[in-house]
Formats: C-alpha cells, structure tokens, sequence
C-alpha cells in the first residue's frame, strides 16, 4: 500500500523501495507455509513489476510479471475456483510487458490465454465476469493491433464493447470511464480498417455516455 501511495505522489524510487520490502517479507513467509502465503507473494510481485514499468525497467518488470504469472498459474492448478481470476489478470499484465519489449507474438499468446480463461468465467457468472472479460478482449485488440493483424482488433473491439454493454447499461457510472476507452479504441481501429462500426450496438451505448463525455478530463469530452 505504501508502494502505490508513493508511485501516486510520483516518488517512484520510494515506491519501488517499498514494492521491493514487501516481496522480500513475503517470499520469506511463503517459502515457510506456501499454502498460506504464495497469493500474496503473487500480488506483491505483480505489483512490484507496476513499480518497474513505472521507472523504465522493462526488462526488469517483464521478469516480475513472469514470476508473477508463474506463481498464480500454480495456484490456479491447486484451486482453480479461487485463483483463475488472478492468472487471468497477471496474464493481461504480461501480455502488455511483453509488448513493451517488442514480444509482439508472445503477447498476443498471453492475452488469448487471458481471453479464454475469462470467457470461461464469464459464461458461468456473467455478472461477476463480463467486465473483466472486456478488459482482456480489450488487451488482446492491442496485441493483434501491434502485429497489424487490424479486422482481427476491429472485432476483438468490438466484442469487448459487446461485453460490457450489460454491466454499462445497468450502472453507467460504475463503467462509464472503462467504456469509453473500448468504445474509442473500437472506433478508432474500425477507421483505419475501413470497417463501419455496429451502430445498432453503439446507439444506447452512446446515448448513455452522452453526460459523461461532456465531463472535463474525459477522453472524448
């Protein structure tokens, strides 16, 4: 907590400090009673990889991610039911670090692996999973965007709009923010390939954003 206190005052090298203290306890405690600590020792290490992007140490931060991911993959193996959110997660969090570094192809792998998982999830508790789902379809359009394999963003987009329409419709103000940048990255993407958008998906969709992007600091206001 203190890491992320000190990243959002901007005293990176304090965060990191911070991130790297709580890794170091934890992995201690961990390596004593796995069962009871190796999640948390995952949140750490994912988190400490947040602290070293946030510092330019990619490679650094790819290698945190990768442990990160290692560790909440072991979980879900044990407790699938508990754990396969975080594995879907700490892979989207890969995917983006791979990208950082050129991995075009690995992070397109990493991302598929996140989609699947959380369409999975999703099928069987739409309400708890749907936005979680979007966010991964969301991270899977930028991977398929760096490889220039654009009709397959366009509708990756478009199928992370699609997801989260439900959730934005009933609570507009709870995903408004995230609606927004898929709904941009949608349009954007559909421009360039020369694909004209589904407007019967974006009318209601826009109709309900309509307050929020006249909001100041909105991306599209």
């Amino acid at each position: 907590n203190l890491a992320v206190y000190r990243s959002n005052l901007g005293r990176r090298e304090d965060a990191l400090q911070a991130s790297e203290e709580a890794v170091a306890i934890r992995r201690r405690l961990a390596q004593d009673r796995p069962d009871a600590f190796l999640p948390d020792l995952a949140m750490a290490v994912g988190n400490l990889s947040n602290q070293l992007n946030a510092l330019g140490r990619r490679e650094e931060a790819l290698e945190a991610s990768e442990e990160a991911t290692d560790l909440c993959r072991s979980l879900a193996q044990d407790r699938p039911d508990a754990f396969l959110p975080d594995l879907a997660t700490a892979l989207n969090n890969l995917s983006a670090d791979l990208g950082n570094l050129g991995r075009r192809e690995d992070a397109l792998k990493a991302s598929e692996e996140a989609v699947a998982i959380r369409r999975r999830l999703a099928q069987d508790r739409p309400d708890a999973f749907l936005p979680d789902l979007a966010m991964a379809l969301s991270v899977r359009g930028d991977a398929l965007e760096a490889l220039d394999r654009l009709d397959e963003a366009v509708a990756s987009n478009r199928e992370a709009v699609a997801a989260l329409s439900g959730p934005f419709l009933a609570l507009p103000q709870a995903f408004a923010r995230h609606m927004i940048v898929y709904r941009r990255d949608y349009l954007r993407r559909a421009e360039a390939a020369g694909i004209a958008p589904d407007d019967k998906l974006l009318a209601p969709i826009d109709a309900a954003l309509e307050p929020f992007m006249r909001q100041p600091g909105s991306d599209e206001g």
